[in-house]
């Protein structure tokens, strides 16, 4: 079976899948993330979850955090995976399961798996945002993640948006996107109007019922989102731009009808459409990338002018070396000085 392993690491569960070579799932199992319990239980649980499921290659993982590319290192991380921040998860997660692991932040992961197999099928340029408890986006050029310098490209939270002046960001502060256009923003929008202490699910489902404090806050968190991916279409020239989580979903309806009024004529036909690959969407996008890591990797066989090198050279990040695979648990190591935010922001599909 000609099938790649992508795993999605989130706050909440750890999601395998075992992805053909079309972007169809062909098989799956998931398990709860044990976030309270740390680093090295979220890893064993996820190299659980690969030996199980088995395939061949490297494993992409799409995961919680802000992700140094390179090395596969979480370089930030919200409370929603206490500890997170600082891991190795690429070497790690190598080490357990003997194969090369390739990383990327869980968002980056989903982009990169709805524009190769899901709503953006087809199209090498595409923007994606995922509204859930929070906001995050990621970017897609030329049918692969741009990361930026830091790894953070297409973050999408902490844009200033004029109706979220009052409303505080996961990051602390007040007046960006996330303070609006997310699920904790719904939920404290709406406590400011009425008192009640609702979560954002329960405001998007009284809205729907006809709650008129509950229509106002998501039509001022859509037309807020909407205009901001007006901006962001004429600043990044995407084919498509896919919104994708449970908020998502509630507040498209409101969001098109602003980004409509605000894209320019040139960009009529990006659309605003809703992500397809559901629950997989980071799995997917993960497989994808090792994929696409697998390819690169491929010997050329010998050139014109002889062979290529005798043998590997060391192990790179999210690499193994062979005979030192140890299929247990293991404290990770070097890791960089941590930096947590002070609040969740998990932008997982809800």
């Amino acid at each position: 079976m000609n099938a790649t392993l992508g795993i999605d690491i989130g706050g909440t569960k750890t999601l395998a899948a075992l992805v053909g070579p079309d972007g169809a799932v062909l098989d799956q199992a998931r398990a709860d993330t044990p976030a309270a319990q740390g680093p090295d239980a979220v890893l064993r649980t996820a190299a659980d979850l690969a030996r199980r499921l088995g395939g061949a290659g490297p494993v992409g993982v799409g995961a919680a955090g802000l992700i140094d590319p390179a090395t596969g290192v979480v370089r930030y991380a919200t409370d929603s995976l206490p500890g997170w921040a600082g891991t190795p998860v690429a070497d790690a997660l190598a080490q357990r399961i003997g194969r090369p692991v390739v990383v990327d932040n869980d968002v980056n992961a989903a982009a990169l798996g709805e524009s190769w197999a899901g709503a953006a099928r087809g199209h090498a340029h595409v923007l994606l945002v995922a509204v859930g408890t929070g906001l995050g986006g990621g970017l897609v050029r030329g049918g692969a993640v741009d990361h930026g310098a830091r790894g953070g490209a297409g973050e999408t939270a902490h844009l200033p948006a004029p109706d979220a002046d009052k409303l505080t960001c996961g990051c602390g502060r007040t007046g960006h996107l996330e303070g609006v256009a997310s699920g904790t923003g719904l939920a404290r929008a709406y406590r400011l109007r009425t008192g009640a202490d609702v979560t954002g699910r329960e405001v998007a489902a009284r809205c729907a019922a006809g709650d008129p404090a509950a229509v106002e806050v998501l039509a001022t968190a859509g037309h807020a989102l909407g205009r901001a991916l007006a901006g962001l279409v004429a600043l990044l020239d995407p084919q498509t731009v896919v919104v994708a989580g449970g908020a998502g979903r509630a507040l498209l309806p409101y969001a098109r009808s602003a980004y409509a009024a605000e894209r320019l004529p040139v960009h009529a036909d990006v659309s605003l459409v809703p992500a397809a690959l559901g629950d997989a969407a980071v799995a997917v996008g993960a497989a994808r990338a090792a994929m696409i890591r697998r390819a690169m990797c491929l010997p050329s066989g010998p050139g014109p002018s002889g062979p290529g090198p005798a043998g590997p050279g060391p192990a790179g990040p999210g690499q193994v070396d062979p005979g030192s695979v140890d299929p247990g648990p293991a404290e990770p190591g070097g890791r960089p000085r941590p930096v947590t935010f002070p609040r969740t922001t998990e932008t997982e599909p809800q």
